[in-house]
């Protein structure tokens, strides 16, 4: 079961427990024996993950492997980096799987979210695209870049465009738009993730994060200009659970399951363009 959830959503349905839990006088009666010790029970999961090829992922998991290994996913499609984070800190979620583990430090701190990361599952590589030029050579004098506005991501994609001349990253402290030094004239155009697709026929070329990419209907090996080196990339995206669940048996099975021989071969056969790259 898939669903898809808007940050509005989110915190409506987020006031509508909180205002129901308030009203109710008590909790209702215990079962004597708790779910996860019944015999044969089978665990559900919510998981928050991106569209593409995140929850493609966990769909086939739950498709052909979860149900042997009692486990039941729960997949709710978030089109956004910061409410998957939000949703497992409130307990909405029990895991997610959309980002890598530089984000999760960096994010995990400023949202108060104790989190644990598993293993690298895939990278999707960084490409430069565009809609008007077909070479890095030919970005006119005084062009307009996009960028995505998050920080890691955008530390990420400036380090793809020193590698191709266009920019210069410090060798220490912050990496952003403001500290790189543009070794050619150009301007940014800072955007959301998930509009800059859209954005391409406003801009001369754009760093697209390969999951954004995907859902826009690019292609790594075909549309992208330059894409990232992908050897030795800590850029893995991988699932993430509360550290308080380190112990959950149902997540351990997830984490076991994602790094499975079928579904390696899930992805290998699934994205052959190379915007998709098992890393175990």
């Amino acid at each position: 079961m898939t669903i898809k959830i808007t940050r509005t959503q989110f915190l409506s349905i987020a006031a509508l427990t909180a205002l129901t839990l308030s009203a109710c006088g008590g909790a209702a009666p215990q079962s004597q024996e708790p779910a996860a010790e019944k015999k044969d029970a089978v665990v559900t999961l919510k998981v928050g993950a991106s569209p593409s090829p995140h929850a493609d992922i966990l769909k086939f998991i739950d498709e052909n492997l979860a149900a042997k290994h009692g486990i039941d996913l729960e997949i709710i499609e978030y089109s956004d980096y910061v409410i998957p984070n939000e949703a497992l800190k409130s307990g909405e979620l029990d895991a997610n799987y959309f980002q890598t583990v530089p984000y999760l430090e960096d994010q995990g701190p400023k949202l108060g979210l104790k989190g644990t990361p598993g293993k690298g599952v895939h990278l999707e590589p960084l490409g430069l695209y565009s809609a008007k030029i077909k070479d890095v050579k030919d970005l006119p004098e005084g062009g307009t870049i996009g960028i995505i506005a998050d920080t890691v991501n955008q530390a990420r994609a400036l380090r793809l465009l020193e590698s191709v001349g266009l920019v210069e990253v410090p060798k220490e402290g912050d990496i952003n738009i403001f500290t790189v030094k543009k070794l050619k004239n150009f301007e940014w155009k800072e955007v959301e993730g998930a509009q800059l697709v859209r954005s391409l026929p406003d801009v001369d070329a754009a760093v697209i994060n390969g999951n954004y990419a995907q859902e826009g209907g690019l292609s790594f090996s075909k549309d992208a200009i330059v894409g990232e080196p992908t050897e030795n990339n800590p850029a893995a995206n991988l699932l993430v659970w509360r550290t308080e669940d380190d112990g959950n048996e149902a997540i351990k099975k997830l984490e076991e399951l994602l790094h499975s021989d079928e579904v390696r071969e899930y992805i290998k056969k699934t994205w052959t363009d190379g915007s998709v790259i098992p890393v175990f």
